[in-house]
């Protein structure tokens, strides 16, 4: 290597440095095979006393079934807590072991984990790491940097639109449609897009007789003519589903993430690669639920279950996604939105952060990387209302803040909109790209009908002010399934709110949230006691009642009597 390649290369470290980022080997580099591993270490969110760093390494040896990796500071750095690794400090050395759930590292694999930690003065780029006590990003162990070659920008493919909704239709599932305008007054809105729900391996194919993948999306090719067409699907079919929610229990055993590759995930990209479909815009809503229960329903949370620390243990959340979005993201005209919970349930201050970071995680394992993820989902098949017009976070009523009431419960948000926009910028904080798009699925969160308030309840108490105007009428926040006086929200529309791609209708209206009673089946999907009108509650809702309506089939399933009373209710008015 020549004096003034050197010289460059070291320009090109100090800019990394500057920038939050440790020198890294860039794919295709000619010297890649010649160095061992590499390692990216980069400062996701520094406070000036502290700061969330994400490190990502990768092996070129041979396969491993343990690792460690290790650097030292030259500062006063001090890692206070980690996730995906098991991260230790004496003096300035940090050693970072795998965790059970992710010690394999084969040749060319990858693995992330991050930590956050405290400093005074500078905070510092690590320059020099090991694996297993070989030296990394050095050119055959022999101490010469590899050239990192020309910086370029690292945001999303050029190939995608900023905004997959802007200037195009949305699908018209036939099968939903039908079922629609068959119901008395459905013809109303059976033409509106909604979401193709892939909720077990079967439904590639098609299910019972009715349309598979490939169908849905040759439906939308003649739906689409000479414009641009969206196709909404919902990729659901985790190990281990939805571990807190016995109604949407899936196919999958908590191990089986395998078969999940290979079988669910793997077909699904196959199809949606296929040069046929390139010229549709297709938006994949991919695992509901998953990565916010890791957070809200492990540990030794009131709210934790056995099922979810399980999940979190072995990990299989965190790589599922992650693989989906690897697979699915390399597809040029797929755009992919995790699923982000709403604000009923990550709008607390012990939620909202920490759930950003799970989800970066996992939109950096397996192989994946943030530019495979374009967006989040809000609300996917609950109820939070949109907007609530008639009292703010801000508002106080006989000495008392709106957060003290029993419904806010000290939750900053008190609606979607405000919610999905505030976590848009946290997400961004934590890694994301600046550009990405929140969707908002309003397909159950109007709230319409003769129960909407008209104004802001009596302020004799801060709880009669909140209860007598607010919109979202459920008992408590908690309450997920099948929900006694929901509404049909704003129709989909798109770009309606800054940092908001789309309204979107994902649930289909009138599809069940799951079986109030126990209902034999082969679909995975077991009985979960908050669909049931009868039950009490726990801890997740306060131990309110479920505010369930009665007589409702399986998730999924058609639902018309919830279809009846979601037109009746609707906000917008029919």
């Amino acid at each position: 290597m020549s004096r003034s390649r050197t010289a460059v290369l070291a320009a090109l470290a100090l800019v990394a440095g500057a920038s939050g980022t440790a020198l890294a080997v860039v794919p295709g580099d000619p010297g890649i095979a010649a160095i061992p591993c590499s390692v990216d270490y980069k400062v996701q969110n520094d406070w000036g006393s502290g700061f969330t760093a994400a490190v990502t390494v990768t092996n070129n040896s041979a396969a491993k079934s343990s690792w460690s990796v290790k650097w030292a500071y030259a500062g006063s750095q001090k890692v206070t807590n980690a996730w995906n690794a098991k991260v230790t400090q004496s003096g300035t050395a940090v050693t970072a072991n795998n965790e059970t759930y992710n010690g394999t590292l084969a040749t060319g694999g990858s693995v992330s984990f991050g930590f956050q930690g405290t400093y005074s003065g500078s905070n510092a780029i690590p320059t020099a790491f090991t694996l297993d006590g070989v030296t990394c990003n050095v050119d055959n162990g022999t101490g010469t940097p590899t050239d990192p070659g020309t910086p370029t920008d690292p945001g999303t493919p050029s190939t995608k639109v900023d905004n997959p909704y802007a200037g195009a239709k949305v699908y018209v599932n036939p099968e939903w449609s039908a079922k629609a305008a068959a119901e008395t007054g459905g013809s109303r809105i059976s033409n509106q897009p909604t979401g193709v729900w892939l909720d077990r391996i079967a439904a590639i194919n098609g299910v019972n007789g009715g349309m598979g993948l490939r169908a849905h999306l040759d439906a939308a090719l003649a739906q689409k003519g000479s414009g641009e067409e969206v196709v909404q699907l919902v990729v659901y079919d985790l190990p281990g589903r939805d571990c807190s929610a016995l109604a949407s229990n899936g196919e999958l055993g908590p191990t089986e993430i395998d078969k999940y590759k290979t079988q669910f995930i793997d077909p699904i990209a196959a199809i949606l690669g296929d040069s046929k479909y390139a010229g549709l815009r297709i938006v994949t809503t991919v695992e509901i639920d998953s990565l916010p229960n890791l957070v809200t329903n492990t540990g030794g949370r009131p709210t934790a279950t056995p099922a979810c620390d399980t999940m979190k243990a072995n990990g299989n959340y965190v790589k599922g996604v992650g693989y989906a979005l690897n697979k699915l993201g390399a597809i040029p005209n797929v755009y992919n939105y995790i699923d982000a919970g709403h604000h009923g349930w990550l709008g607390w201050d012990d939620n909202f952060a920490s759930s950003a970071q799970i989800m970066y995680q996992a939109a950096t394992a397996e192989g994946a990387t943030v530019d495979d993820v374009h967006g989040f989902i809000t609300n996917t098949a609950n109820y939070g209302a949109l907007k609530e017009n008639n009292f703010t976070i801000n508002d106080s009523v006989a000495g008392k803040s709106v957060r003290e009431s029993k419904w806010v419960d000290w939750n900053r948000y008190v609606d979607e909109l405000s919610y999905a926009q505030a976590f848009r910028n946290q997400l961004v904080t934590t890694g994301f790209r600046s550009n990405i798009g929140m969707l908002i699925d309003t397909s159950r969160n109007g709230w319409g009908g003769a129960a909407r308030p008209t104004g802001p309840g009596a302020t004799t108490t801060v709880d009669t002010y909140v209860d007598g105007g607010r919109y979202d009428r459920r008992i408590h926040l908690g309450n997920w399934c099948n929900q006694a006086g929901a509404g049909l929200g704003e129709r989909p529309k798109a770009a309606p709110a800054a940092g908001i791609d789309a309204y979107v209708w994902m649930k289909p209206p009138g599809e069940s949230d799951g079986a109030s009673s126990a209902i034999a089946n082969d679909e995975g999907k077991g009985f979960d006691r908050m669909c049931d009108p009868t039950y009490t509650g726990n801890p997740r809702n306060n131990n309110n009642m479920s505010g369930a309506l009665s007589n409702a089939p399986l998730s999924g399933h058609w639902f018309s009597a919830q279809f009846q009373q979601l037109m009746q209710n609707a906000y917008p008015p029919l």
